[in-house]
């Protein structure tokens, strides 16, 4: 069994409980390097193989899960955040598929949690934004024609930018073309619940000045939208007028 985990965003106790019990349990541990805190590996048991996937290719890494699979062994393909955001594992999944090695998913919380943890806010706020858009700059890797930013941005919705710190010019460009306002709140959050977290709030006009000035260049989420101007409207759920399934809402005299 090969068994896809979600690390979390970075601090080691945000793995979930059963990311943890299955890490503890593995014979074979397949870790994203360059991604994932090393303080997870203290969950493995004595004994247990470790692979830094930062250094191999797509073969190398089924390479090993096929060779733990014939020996009986547990897999543990351990992932930031939650591998089914930017996480290559349809491709793993393929390749496991056609060898008939039965797998499964554990998912993570995402660095996009993460960060909203790290700036203390809510992404969808009565009045001001009811969806997230979770996307990325073009770079080497193309993103499809009615995804670019530009297009994305005319929604105006409250936007999370994974995979971007190094093109920020490009992306207040592409930002303010499609129509967000260049001093609409934008915050630059770097490595979110790690101990070296650090938050730059700016806007999207001073994205790429803000990481220059800070020293970031890789591994921050981009934050865009109103939400963060920490002005709200109140939520209906908990209106006093507002009637739910569990509670009688009152008129403005306070009867029922």
């Amino acid at each position: 069994m090969v068994t896809f985990v979600g690390a979390g965003s970075g601090a080691p106790d945000l793995i979930t409980v059963r990311g943890a019990k299955v890490l503890a349990e593995a014979d074979v541990i397949i870790y994203a390097g360059s991604l994932v805190n090393p303080a997870l590996l203290d969950y493995k048991k004595e004994g247990c193989a470790v692979w830094n996937s930062a250094k191999m290719t797509l073969e190398e890494v089924f390479a090993v899960m096929r060779e733990a699979e014939a020996e009986g062994k547990r897999t543990v393909r351990l992932h930031t955040g939650d591998p089914c955001l930017y996480g290559a594992i349809k491709e793993q999944m393929e390749l496991l598929d056609e060898a008939g090695i039965p797998y499964e998913v554990v998912p993570g919380v995402s660095s996009f949690c993460g960060a909203a943890a790290a700036v203390k806010a809510e992404y969808t706020l009565p009045e001001v934004s009811q969806t997230v858009i979770i996307t990325r700059m073009e770079g080497r890797t193309p993103v499809p024609e009615r995804e670019k930013i530009r297009s994305l941005a005319a929604h105006q919705s409250t936007m999370v930018v994974f995979l971007s710190t190094g093109l920020l010019e490009g992306l207040s460009r592409e930002l303010i073309a499609g129509g967000y306002a260049p001093d609409t709140p934008a915050a630059i959050v770097y490595k979110a619940t790690w101990p070296d977290e650090k938050v730059f709030r700016c806007t999207v006009e001073t994205l790429a000045r803000t990481a220059e000035e800070n020293g970031i260049t890789k591994t921050a989420l981009i934050l865009v939208g109103n939400f963060l101007n920490g002005t709200v409207e109140r939520s209906k759920l908990y209106d006093p007028a507002f009637t739910t399934e569990f509670r009688q809402g009152t008129d403005s005299c306070g009867s029922k």
